[in-house]
Formats: C-alpha cells, structure tokens, sequence
C-alpha cells in the first residue's frame, strides 16, 4: 500500500508549471532517471519509511535549506523555507523528533519566520533538545575556510540521526556553486560539507532540489551534464555547467522543492496515521506569506508576490489540499457506502 500512494504523491509532485523561458519541460525525464537510479519505487515512499526507521523520539534531525543571494534576493527564495518547515512539523509531530534548521545567516530570518507561522517555534538548542519545545536553528560560518571543521563539530554535537536538503545549491565538479541559469551567486558559503560528514558517519541523507544545482541532484550527475540546458555550460567562459556533484542517499526532484517536501511530510502522515502532517491549505498560505514578508521573496522577478518558482501561492495551497485527502482517504477505515452493504470478508 505505501507504494500505491506513494505513486499517486510523486506524480503530484512533479506535475511541472514553469515559464518557457526558465529551464521546461524537464522534471518529467529527471524524476525518470532519479527513480530508475534509486531501484524503481516510488521516491517518498522511500524517503518516508527511510526516515521513519531511521528516527527515534528525541534525535536531532538536521535540515539545510537556503537558496538566493544578494543583491537580487538578499534573503534567499521563497523555495525552501516553506518545504523545510513542512518536513520539520512532520518529523517534530510524527516522529517526535528534534528538528535543527541549519543555514546560512542571511537566509535565517525566513526560516524563522515561516517556521513560526506554522507554529513551530525556533528555540535555543537545549530547550528543543530537553523539553521539546520547538526546532532549533545552526547558522553557517561566513568564512568558506571554517566550514569542514564546523561541520565536524555539528555533527559531533548534536549527534544526527538524519539530514535533509531542500533547495541548498551544491557545488558542481569545480567546486562552484550556480543559479540554475548558468549564473555564479556573489557572497555564499559552501555548506555541502556537511553531507560529506553525513556519509563519513552512515547517517541518513535526503535531498530535495527541481533544477540541477541542489544537494542531491549528485546521484544522477552524469545524466543531468548530458540532459541540462546548462549541463556542459555556464554564461561565462571557462563554466564546466551547473550540475552539482553532491549526492545524498535518497534524492528526490520535485516541479517545486517546497512540493517535494510536502509529499514526504505526506507519505510521513500515511505511515504515521495523521493526515495532520501536511499543513492545511490556510496554514500552507501563512508559512509563505511569513517567508515572503521576512524576506524570502519569489525568484522569477525577486519580490514578495504571492508567488512560488513562478506559480501562484495557490497552486502550493492546492497541492497541499490534494495530498492532505491522500492521506485522509487512504487511512480511513474501510467503507464502501450503505448502498454496498457489508464488506466482503
């Protein structure tokens, strides 16, 4: 049965909405590969039962978002914060785990917010650790020189059980991060380290990404050089192409990572038995409104617009509508109508 629906959640979650402009008509073809590479089941059927087997009430569970720089989006996007968020009420609710946003500074202030829209207060380490009392939050140092070494402390301190990426760009083969256009982002640290520290301790690791440059997208490197518009090139001479070379244990693309995450935090609901895991289509709406005012604007034209990846804020509200009834109809008791009568035995 998780399988049955965990089709039905993919399929959603990648229903591709994009201007012909951007980089179309392409989720099709990289969910395609990413699920062949994967064995050929469903991709949050995977990622859910990873996580629910991997994750006991009280572990940490890192997850990394951040995506935008300045000048054009000096918070980050409206990509990312919003699905983060959904996995960390999923795991916080479902797993009773402890969820820890790691990111950089300029992109904590959306985190924060879109997090406390949804009623998941960002707390100090041990208030979430001890007495469960929200997520917390880790930000990334400024200087690129610093980061293996906090890694491996972060690792060390909070003792992870698993990590997730959503929306966090990975370097490509020469060690550069990009836009998904081809374009170098001025100020950002490299923080993938972290999931090397992952795979050096065994520790689970997920990422979520729609366009080639996130952790993740690493496992299908080979195919996403021959099959991205910039696979091979960038728009300055000498770019090897934006595809990052960062794998994660399970990889899931998405048209939107924020709709990824919620088809994870969905099949979480389904194996949990709440349909509560996924946020409601009301609450879906404050959790990006929070993450627009804080900052996370959309990346089409880098405003506060009610807008998502170039789709409106409903289309999000809609889909987290669509997999909330998964859920709900797919945990009910079963029941065919009076005008059956009694079920067959």
């Amino acid at each position: 049965m998780p399988d049955i629906i965990g089709e039905n959640v993919d399929r959603l979650v990648t229903v591709e909405m994009r201007n012909r402009a951007m980089n179309h008509n392409i989720i099709g073809p990289i969910y395609a590969a990413a699920r062949a590479e994967g064995g050929g089941r469903p991709i949050t059927t995977r990622a859910a039962e990873a996580l629910r087997d991997a994750v006991q009430p009280g572990d940490r569970v890192l997850i990394v978002t951040g995506a935008g720089y300045a000048p054009e989006a000096p918070n980050g996007e409206s990509d990312g914060p919003p699905g983060a968020v959904s996995l960390a009420r999923a795991l916080f609710w479902g797993l009773k785990a402890v969820p820890v946003y790691v990111t950089e500074e300029c992109h904590a202030p959306p985190v924060v917010a879109a997090s406390h829209a949804a009623g998941l207060m960002v707390r100090d380490y041990p208030l979430a650790r001890d007495r469960r009392m929200g997520a917390s939050l880790v930000t990334a140092p400024t200087s690129q020189a610093d980061v293996a070494d906090w890694a491996a402390t972060l690792f060390a301190t909070y003792q992870p059980t698993a990590i997730i990426a959503i929306e966090r760009l990975g370097p490509n083969e020469a060690g550069i991060l990009h836009y998904s256009t081809g374009v170098v982002p001025e100020g950002y640290v490299d923080i993938s380290p972290l999931f090397e520290e992952a795979a050096r301790r065994g520790v689970l690791s997920i990422g979520i990404g729609d366009n080639a440059n996130e952790i993740g997208f690493g496992r299908i490197h080979g195919f996403m050089k021959d099959f991205h518009p910039y696979g091979r090139r960038c728009q300055y001479e000498g770019g090897v192409g934006v595809p990052t070379v960062v794998p994660t244990d399970i990889f899931l693309p998405a048209s939107i990572s924020n709709w990824g995450a919620y088809g994870i935090a969905a099949m979480l609901g389904y194996l949990c038995g709440s349909v509560d895991l996924v946020q409601s289509p009301e609450l879906e709406k404050r959790i990006v409104q929070a993450c627009l005012d804080a900052g996370g604007w959309e990346m089409r034209y880098c405003t506060s617009r009610f807008i998502v990846d170039g789709t409106e804020g409903e289309s999000s509200m809609a889909i987290v509508q669509l997999l909330r009834d998964m859920v709900r109809v797919n945990i009910a008791p079963l029941d065919r109508g009076l005008s059956h009568g009694v079920l067959d035995r």
